[in-house]
């Protein structure tokens, strides 16, 4: 049995983690300050000897004896990280580099999740590891994309430096279960506004490109991360390589949904990316051939049963 730090670990990325983790006789604790996170993604869990909740901002240290740690702790969706940029900042750089002592004092093994945001709007298609990005460093989403990318720049060099066993992963779009139905996401957006028969808003022509991977394929690649030998440092793409239209995407939920919705256009956000798509080669050569199960049908069936349930 290992024990486990998972920060943010209420999130809807985070809850589903430490449900596998507990599956897999690990003992768990949960820290997060409940900003984006909620309660009842993890209430199923209390119950189990093995998981700790625990309230805790990581912007304000911590300490704990733990084998590994994962570190999720940041909001991910723009309508949450733009709230208030400077504290996404700090939660970002100011909870890395408390994460990053931790593991350094209790010679945990940590894992960063950083984002495919990193890449910004991308001049390379689709984007390898090796790519440097093209983000924007004082626009709306600097404030995520900028600390994400410092985040990475901490860990590599608490590894050069202080020989930190750490790894880095790049998630890419990521939905499922358990997603906070206003968090502004384009696929939690789309979903609820066909069921309840609302005009599904689409930004500029919905030309543009997202690559859409269910949780449990990330989970899955999280955890085959961490496990993986120490010299796998990372960064790894973890992402569906599928490529969808966001006007494709909203057609196909209106039809998922049996919904009688219109779509509504409208002005493109600053900053938007118009492509996002992971290379995906690296995984699958450094963790024993992972790649995404879940086609976006099947997992698309699933979310709307979770939101039907909820709505």
């Amino acid at each position: 049995m290992k024990k486990i730090l998972v920060t943010g670990g209420a999130g809807f990325i985070g809850s589903h983690l430490c449900e596998r983790l507990l599956k897999e006789g690990n003992e768990v604790i949960c820290l997060d300050n409940y900003f984006t996170g909620s309660k009842k993604n993890i209430v199923h869990l209390l119950d189990n000897p093995y998981f700790e909740a625990v309230r805790h901002d990581v912007t304000e240290p911590y300490f704990a004896e733990v084998d590994e740690i994962y570190n999720l702790a940041c909001p991910a969706s723009p309508i949450h990280y733009q709230h208030d940029p400077i504290k996404t900042i700090k939660t970002t750089v100011v909870g890395a580099i408390n994460m990053l002592g931790l593991a350094k004092k209790v010679n945990a093994k940590i894992l960063q999740a950083s984002t495919s945001e990193v890449y910004g709007d991308p001049e390379i298609h689709p984007q390898p590891e090796s790519y440097w990005g093209n983000v924007n460093p004082i626009g709306l989403r600097s404030c995520y994309d900028e600390g994400k990318r410092c985040a990475e720049s901490l860990f590599i060099n608490y590894h050069k430096q202080n020989n930190v066993r750490v790894k880095i992963i790049r998630i890419f779009n990521t939905y499922g279960t358990r997603m906070n139905m206003n968090d502004g996401r384009v696929i939690s957006n789309f979903i609820v506004q066909a069921l309840k028969g609302e005009n599904i808003t689409v930004y500029g022509e919905g030309k543009q490109t997202r690559s859409f991977q269910y949780v449990d394929d990330l989970i899955e690649g999280m955890i085959r991360m961490m496990e993986a030998e120490d010299n796998v440092v990372g960064p790894v793409n973890i992402g569906n390589p599928t490529e969808t239209s966001i006007l494709d995407l909203a057609k196909k939920i209106v039809k998922l949904t049996n919904s009688n919705s219109k779509l509504l256009f409208e002005e493109l956000p600053q900053d938007d990316p118009m492509q996002r798509k992971p290379d995906i080669s690296l995984a699958k050569k450094m963790l024993n051939n992972w790649q995404p199960q879940v086609s976006l049908d099947e997992g698309l069936e699933e979310v709307i049963r979770y939101f039907k349930s909820i709505i």
